[in-house]
Formats: structure tokens, C-alpha cells, sequence
């Protein structure tokens, strides 16, 4: 490697990081002081626990953020497969659904753990290697895309299985983003939806929740106290908000009305809590975070870290698309979290393990 000048990392991104963690930790603890003190007997519980995630998470960042990103090719690959066999390792008798229904983490006793969101952070890095290399030939789709789109088939499945269709569309898609701004071509492009859409279609229609899930999107009043339940609780949330909420600490929905408040559904609580001012200022400090992200891709030095940085900022931004359009209906309801601001231990650490990396190219960006 060419010895390059230092250069201080985006401090734009590091501030907006810390502000989204500040709000997450007082939201965390508010959407669940009341069920900690009921279900676990201590009003803190779900705050102590995303609090230790948060500063193993802020260490992880600080320790990417020193260690040139371009190292990370060498383990790229066995960081991918590695995230396979603990995707594996979920149907076997380490699998737990923790309460939800779906088994999506690995219970080693002392803590627990979602191979999903390492997964999704190994294939960014996994893929943005392989379609930065200099012996790729782009226009071959057999030699080039079709390897990395086969490995997305294959965690698809995996994480579609247990079952989690969102955080499986959501890898799909970073994949698809990568391969896209390597360069694929437009008639490769056009064969691949084509390809694609019919089995998507099948995977959808094939569990009969899911079907009830997307026409509960469109009208959930037609099945209010079953597939509509979460949608329309939420509504009820979002609307007493009104411009500044009704405080903090006092959300009614919050008391076992609004499933997972403190989870898939903390947008709510937010903007119920601290009104359309709040909702909009935790909407803008993500538009920037996208942003910065966007800026470091567009200036990185070479092809690796400008794909590397697009794919870590897309993942980050189909998770905040996807959590608030089903928060507000505009989407069908599904598992994502908040990044940054949900409880969720695997997730708020891996988030902060790539924004570490994006801090990392940030560092050696033409200025």
C-alpha cells in the first residue's frame, strides 16, 4: 500500500452517529422502563443491555476507523462464509426466536446474537471486493455478477427461512447496489429483474401470512385486531403527537397497545412522544448520515472503498426507509429495526462496525 498523507475523518458523521445513539438510548429506555419493570423487574433492563451493545459498538467503530479499510479484502471472503455456517447454526438447537416467532438469533447462554446482521455487513465487504477486482470483466455475468448474486441466493434462503423476508430483501438489495455501480450492463440488468420478479412473487405468496400482511398494508382496518393490529396502533400512536408531543415518558401506546415499542416500532413513540418536531429532526440527522455516506463513496480513492462505502450507506438507508414507511403505513409491516435508535443488541453493534469502516475512507477521500 502507498503511503498516504493522514487526514482527519468525517466529523460531520461521527456527530450525527452520537446524536442518533443519544436519542436512541432516552427513547429505548422511555418506549420500556414500564414492561422491564413488569416482565423483568427493573425499569432499566432494556436500557442497561443497549447500552452495553452501544459502547461495544462505539469501541468496534473506533478500532475500524484506525485500521486501513483495504485490509479488509484479504478477509472478506472468510468473513462471508463465516457469517454462512452461524446463519446455519440457527436451525440447530442454538436457534431462538426470543419470544417473536421467528428464530433469527443463536443463544450462547450469556448473550445472544442475529448472524443476520453480520451477514449483511460480510456480504457488503464481500462483494464490493470481488467487483472491484482488477481481473473482473464486467460484461461477463458469469465470471463477474452472476458469483456474487448465487452467494445472495444462498443467504436469501438461509434468512428467508427462519423466517425474515425484509432483512433478507435488504441484503438482496445491497448486493444489487454494488454490482449496479461496478458497472453492470443494462441489458444484464433488465434480464435479472425479469428473472428475479417472478421468484420474489412466489416467495411472497407462498406463506399466507405474508398475503395477509400486504393486503393488511392496503386497508387494515379490514382485520383490525389481527393483520391490521400493528399498523393501526401505530396510527394511534403518530396522531396524538401532533406538532410537539405529548412529552417525553408519556406515551399511552407504549402500554402494551404498540407491539415491540421499543423495537421495530420506537418511530412511533417518537413521534408520539416528541411530536412531528421530533419525528422530523431524527429524519433529518439520517439524511444526513446518508448523506456523508454518499459524499465518502462519491470521494473515495479507489474503486474498492467507493463501493464498500455506497453499499455500508445503502443497507443503512433501506433499513431507515423500510422501518418508517411500515411505522407510518406506507409500507407492509416487517421486522426491521431503527438503525441507531432500536433496542437490538447484533444490530446496533454491526451498524456501528460500519460506520467505522466509512469513517476508515473517510480518512483517505480526495478532498
Amino acid at each position: 500500500m502507498k503511503k498516504e498523507p493522514r487526514r482527519e475523518p468525517d466529523y460531520a458523521l461521527i456527530l450525527v452517529t452520537f446524536l442518533l445513539l443519544g436519542i436512541g438510548l432516552i427513547m429505548v429506555f422511555s418506549a420500556s422502563y414500564i414492561i422491564a419493570e413488569e416482565e423483568q423487574g427493573d425499569p432499566y433492563y432494556f436500557l442497561r443491555r443497549q447500552a452495553i451493545w452501544v459502547a461495544l459498538g462505539l469501541l468496534a467503530m473506533y478500532l475500524m476507523s484506525r485500521v486501513n479499510y483495504r485490509m479488509l479484502r484479504r478477509f472478506s471472503l472468510f468473513m462471508l462464509l463465516l457469517s454462512f455456517i452461524l446463519l446455519a447454526l440457527i436451525f440447530t438447537g442454538l436457534g431462538t426466536d426470543m419470544g417473536t416467532g421467528a428464530k433469527r438469533w443463536l443463544d450462547f447462554g450469556a448473550f445472544t446474537f442475529q448472524p443476520t446482521e453480520f451477514c449483511k455487513l460480510s456480504f457488503v465487504l464481500f462483494t464490493a471486493a470481488f467487483m472491484s477486482s482488477r481481473r473482473l470483466r464486467i460484461e461477463n455475468f458469469w465470471s463477474s455478477s452472476f458469483i456474487p448474486l448465487l452467494l445472495a441466493g444462498i443467504a436469501f434462503l438461509f434468512i428467508v427461512s427462519q423466517p425474515d423476508l425484509g432483512s433478507a430483501l435488504i441484503l438482496l438489495a445491497g448486493a444489487v447496489v454494488i454490482i449496479l455501480l461496478a458497472g453492470m450492463p443494462f441489458k444484464q440488468v433488465v434480464i435479472l429483474a425479469l428473472v428475479s420478479l417472478p421468484a420474489l412473487v412466489a416467495i411472497t405468496i407462498k406463506e399466507p401470512y405474508r398475503l395477509k400482511r400486504l393486503f393488511s398494508f392496503l386497508d387494515p382496518w379490514a382485520d383490525p385486531t389481527e393483520t391490521g393490529y400493528h399498523i393501526i396502533q401505530s396510527f394511534y400512536a403518530l396522531g396524538p403527537g401532533h406538532i410537539f408531543g405529548v412529552g417525553l415518558g408519556r406515551s399511552r401506546q407504549k402500554l402494551y397497545y404498540l407491539p415491540f415499542p421499543h423495537n421495530d416500532f420506537i418511530f412511533a413513540v417518537i413521534g408520539e412522544e416528541l411530536g412531528f418536531v421530533g419525528a422530523t429532526a431524527v429524519l433529518l440527522l439520517f439524511f444526513v448520515l446518508i448523506w456523508r455516506g454518499l459524499k465518502i463513496s462519491l470521494t473515495a480513492p479507489d474503486t474498492f472503498g467507493s463501493l464498500l462505502a455506497a453499499g455500508i450507506t445503502a443497507m443503512l438507508a433501506l433499513q431507515v426507509l423500510i422501518n418508517i414507511g411500515m411505522v407510518t403505513g406506507s409500507l407492509p409491516v416487517t421486522g426491521i429495526n431503527l438503525p441507531l435508535i432500536s433496542a437490538g443488541g447484533s444490530s446496533v453493534f454491526f451498524n456501528l462496525f460500519g460506520l467505522g469502516i466509512l469513517l476508515n475512507i473517510s480518512r483517505h477521500c480526495r478532498q
